[in-house]
């Protein structure tokens, strides 16, 4: 792992900063990484910038960061692999990321409310405020930012990790134009499907029964809320016509039932019987844009 080292130098900001720049984000676009690093060495009182060549250097750059605050330069992995090393090594609550959107696969960085450009980016960086935002863990010690969604329905590239709380309406017009689709589908296409794509689950929300194994569902969602809640939707099979989808709010979220997989943020996971999901408030900060 290469690591460069900026002298000191004065400045109005008087942070210390560790960039941690993703290999992946050197590979995609390395003339933004190299923007990024210039704004971010002229604008703090120093950085010390380090070039992992793969996940294990960069969790020991985390690790390793002392009282200089983080910046990844990366895309949505390189940030839900930052909120995980840090999750496990119980230093979210003290610790402020700040993420310089660079790579692939970025609609979670954008729903965050993050900088597209890598200028606009590294100054938020510089001089902008921390958001403490909710997060979910589940009984494995998986984190998710965004959403889990059952079955792992894969989404285009670059959209497919985005936070579901309702304050982001694309999140709802991506939902409505998802369920407008499957109500459109021929009867034919539908009933092969949904023999193919429906499961039964029970889904448990602060130990209230939403759905129960006798229900065959199309889908299921669990989305950090506000307030530390989290926002559960689950998609009944439809016979006919378009089912209501069932709603409902809480702290923990356990879904149960035959061995099923799903996708937390960019990650497929399972099969698992049963899997709880808790909401841990204000658990992580983040740098965003002062409004």
């Amino acid at each position: 792992m290469a690591e460069v080292a900026t002298s000191a130098r004065s400045s109005a900001t008087p942070d210390q900063l560790l960039v941690v720049i993703d290999p992946v984000a050197r590979r995609a676009d390395g003339e933004s990484v190299r923007i990024a690093k210039d704004v971010l060495s002229a604008g703090a009182a120093s950085t010390k910038v380090c070039l992992p060549d793969g996940p294990e250097e960069f969790a020991r750059a985390l690790r390793r960061r002392g009282s200089r605050r983080p910046v990844v330069v990366g895309d949505d992995r390189a940030l839900l692999r930052a909120v995980g090393l840090l999750h496990r090594q119980r230093e979210l609550a003290g610790c402020s990321l700040s993420v310089v959107p660079v790579g692939p696969v970025l609609g979670l960085t954008r729903a965050l409310g993050l900088p597209s450009g890598a200028v606009a980016a590294a100054r938020a960086v510089l001089d902008g405020t921390e958001r403490r935002l909710d997060l979910l863990v589940d009984d494995s010690d998986g984190v998710v930012l965004g959403a889990v969604g059952i079955p792992p329905v894969t989404a285009p590239e670059g959209t497919d990790v985005g936070p579901g709380a309702p304050a982001h309406p694309w999140l709802r017009t991506c939902q409505s134009l998802v369920r407008t689709l499957a109500s459109s589908r021929p009867a034919r296409v539908t009933a092969a499907l949904g023999a193919a794509g429906t499961a039964r689950l029970r889904v448990e929300v602060d130990g209230v029964t939403l759905v129960d194994l006798d229900q065959p569902v199309e889908g299921v969602s669990v989305m950090p809320g506000a307030g530390g809640v989290a926002v559960v939707e689950v998609r009944p099979l439809s016979v006919g016509a378009e089912a209501s989808p069932l709603t409902a709010s809480g702290r923990t979220v356990t879904v149960s039932g035959a061995h099923f997989r799903y996708r937390a943020d960019a990650v497929v996971s399972g099969p698992v019987g049963t899997r709880t999901w808790t909401v841990r408030e204000g658990a992580w900060g983040l740098t965003l844009p002062t409004r």
